[in-house]
């Protein structure tokens, strides 16, 4: 033995450490990514439903649902469902999430608006 028993130990731990940190990157881009995903949910959401009330209140015919949907599509999601209780709209909005490591769900929001 040359007296040197821990011969390439540093080399290992870096290599285990720069693995580490790639993957808690990787984690929290995915979490970063989910969150501005779920902004944008909740924006086309609130978007599409004042949209919808806003039709509804012109009294112009149009469906205040087609409207909504409209409006969410031009913000990166999509009506799964949407309402008119009395003066108000209700709407809920899909946007799709991120696909890395796993992850794949959609976001999804809802919003009411109305007169007030």
């Amino acid at each position: 033995m040359s007296g040197r028993p821990s011969r390439g130990a540093a080399t290992v731990l870096v290599v285990a450490l720069a693995g580490l940190l790639l993957l808690v990157g990787a984690a929290a881009a995915v979490v970063g990514a989910i969150v501005v995903a779920h902004r944008t949910a909740q924006a086309a959401a609130d978007l599409s439903a004042l949209a919808g009330a806003a039709t509804l209140a012109e009294h112009s015919g149009r469906d205040p649902c087609a409207t909504a949907a409209e409006v969410a599509a031009a913000n990166g999601g999509a009506v799964t469902s949407c309402r008119v209780e009395g003066q108000d709209v209700l709407v809920e909005v899909t946007v799709p999430g991120p696909r890395w490591l796993g992850q794949d769900h959609d976001l999804h929001a809802a919003a009411r608006a109305g007169q007030a």
